[in-house]
């Protein structure tokens, strides 16, 4: 079986998605949900079966919860702590006081 799915993409939480069924759109997210998730930024329109290939997402447990809850949350990846240091301005620790 097949569907067509919107991907949306929150502005509150960086690599957080939610898919729903195109044809649904938003109806089925819940008020608080939407709350969290921020106001949604559609990306892209996804047609979708059991043995498509998703990035982080297995495409069979996406088509399962959007039939039955109405849509799939995709949260970000957990990231190491070593990770959380990669953006952060380090250079401060590497200067000589003299």
């Amino acid at each position: 079986m097949k569907q067509l799915l919107t991907v949306w993409r929150s502005p509150k939480k960086e690599e957080m998605y939610l898919y729903t069924n195109r044809l649904e759109a938003l109806k089925r997210v819940p008020e608080d949900l939407l709350a969290i998730f921020g106001t949604p930024q559609e990306v892209m329109g996804l047609p979708i079966s059991e043995d498509r290939k998703l990035g982080r997402a297995d495409a069979k447990k996406v088509m399962e919860e959007i039939k039955i809850k109405g849509y799939y949350l995709q949260l970000p990846p957990v990231r190491d702590d070593y990770m959380l240091d990669l953006h952060k301005d380090t250079s401060a620790r590497y200067t000589d006081i003299v």
